[in-house]
């Protein structure tokens, strides 16, 4: 995977290919911090690594809950966060997600600047913004820690 690059996608259809695109390159204890506004695509990206790695569950954003959890053959533990509703590093720190961090599996976090110094160095960022040109477009920059 290309440590730094940008791409625009035209669809939801194409983020979520994104996501899958990206599935391949996921290795256990990899971490991936989703940025961007509400409805700027997240949820796209986590389907398509999800549907990239074999789950066969609905993926949908855990904004209620905070944490969905998949399995597949591919990875046996992926972990979705949806951290938009924790308000504070206790709200976070109290749903065990220093457990989570310590886990084998693959974490997908959206809302991640809610956790940003609970987070260690090394994780793999992708940044999402609207198109002001045309609503379907997203402009999408990952980070990807030297390997």
């Amino acid at each position: 995977m290309p440590s730094n690059f940008t791409l625009i996608t035209k669809s939801p259809e194409e983020t979520a290919a994104f996501g899958k695109d990206i599935s391949v390159k996921l290795r256990d204890k990899d971490i991936v911090a989703l940025y961007g506004d509400l409805g700027s695509g997240k949820t796209q990206i986590v389907k398509g690594i999800c549907a990239g790695l074999g789950v066969k569950e609905t993926v949908n954003s855990p904004t209620f809950i905070i944490v969905n959890e998949y399995t597949s053959e591919k990875i046996k533990n992926i972990y979705h966060f949806d951290l938009y509703r924790m308000k504070t590093e206790d709200e976070i720190i109290n749903i065990g997600f220093d457990d989570y961090l310590n886990n084998s599996g693959i974490i997908l976090i959206e809302w991640p600047e809610h956790a940003e110094r609970l987070l260690p160095d090394e994780i793999i960022k992708i940044h999402l913004a609207h198109s002001v040109e045309d609503e379907n477009h997203r402009y999408i920059r990952l980070e990807h820690p030297a390997t």
